[in-house]
Formats: structure tokens, sequence, C-alpha cells
């Protein structure tokens, strides 16, 4: 029988890389354990003595997405604490991190289908998953932001919770589906002009929240 080589992934990681595939192309519904031990050529048994059941598998994919969305936003949160106080270094600063968490949902395309498939109630009996990971870090990041535009004396009256939201679901949206052109046709986020142009959109988005907050202060 043929060694395993060492760079061979465990079982454990074969089966949660494939249930990540399915619950973001399929959904938590429409994906059986079934499936998920075809995918890798295993048992239900075996796939269930490696990670549980369902439910808990799938608290473990959203784990990792969360977990690995947590190492960029931390990165990026980082990175915007230590940058100068003027109200130029911020607002560079905070586009820096737009930036990087934008080439985050492109590079993680399955983090955001998993994401926007639990904003269609997938999975909705499962809340202790926003509880536990989406609330604290939109929390952190509307908390780091609010803190480096107040040193800035920037943007007084933005709602900076509600502008993280804009930015994740935007991010994420894009990351999935890009844009439909003029002639109906779907152009994808791969395309350099198009990603330029939602960019730099969203760079507009992010400045001008930023920029006509004192004008209307949250009601």
């Amino acid at each position: 029988m043929r060694a395993q080589p060492d760079d061979d992934p465990s079982p454990r990681e074969r089966i949660m890389e494939a249930a990540t595939r399915l619950f973001a192309e399929r959904g938590y519904g429409a994906t059986s354990t079934r499936a998920i031990a075809d995918a890798v050529g295993l048992n239900i048994a075996t796939v269930a003595y490696h990670v549980g059941g369902k439910p808990e598998l799938y608290r473990a994919v959203m784990r990792r997405a969360h977990l690995a969305q947590r190492e960029v936003v931390t990165a990026a949160l980082e990175r915007l604490h230590a940058c100068g106080p003027s109200a130029e270094e911020t607002r560079a600063a905070l586009l820096g991190f737009v930036d990087a968490y934008l080439s985050f949902c492109l590079s993680r395309p399955e983090v955001g289908a998993l994401w926007i498939r639990r904003w269609l109630s997938e999975g909705a009996d499962m809340a202790e998953i926003e509880t536990e990971f989406a609330g604290p870090l939109i929390a952190e990041v509307a908390a780091a932001v609010r803190a480096v535009i107040d040193r800035a004396g920037i943007g007084a009256g933005a709602d900076v919770e509600m502008l993280t939201f804009t930015i994740v679901w935007t991010a994420h949206s894009f990351g999935q589906a890009g844009i439909i052109d003029p002639a109906g046709r779907r152009v994808g986020p791969r395309d350099v002009a198009v990603l330029d142009r939602f960019r730099r959109n969203l760079h507009a988005v992010v400045t001008g929240v930023l920029d006509r907050a004192g004008d209307h202060p949250p009601t």
C-alpha cells in the first residue's frame, strides 16, 4: 500500500475543504453529510468520526472562515491604528483598510459565499455564529474606525457601524457577482477595469460619508 505523503491533507482537512466548497455553493440546507462524504471518498461514519454531525461541521466551517477573515481585519486594524493623526493620513489609512478587506474578499470568495447564504437565512437556527463571530468583529472594526477619525477630527456625525456594514455587504457582493454591463452581460471582479471602477466608487462612498457626516448627524 502506498504510504501517504507528508503533504497530503488529513481526512479532517479534506472533509473541511469539501464542506466549505459545498456549503458555499449549495447552502446549508441543500448540502447533506452524504454529499460531503462522497466528495472526499469516505463514508458518513468516517466523516462523523472526524468532524461530528452536519451542524458541528457547519460551525467548524464558519469558524474557520471567520478566523481567516479576522486575521486579515486584525492586521489591517493594526495598520490603521498606526497611521498619522492628520485628516489626510487618516483618510488614506481608512482607504487602505478598505482595500485590504476587498482583496481578502476577492482572494477568498468562498468566505463571502458562506456569509451571503447566512444573510439569506441559511442555517438561521444557529444564531450563535453571528453572536460569537460576526457581531464582535463588526463592533471591533467600528470602534477602531471611530477612534481614529475622532483623533483626526473628521466624521463627527458618521454612523460608523452602518458604514462598516456597507463595506462588508458591497465587497462580498462584488466579489461574488461583479456587475451587469449595459448589454446585460455579467462582468466578474477579475476584470481589471471593473475592479478599478468598483474600488474608486467604494473609496468615494467612504470618504463621502466621513466628509458629509457633520451636515447630517444621526437621529
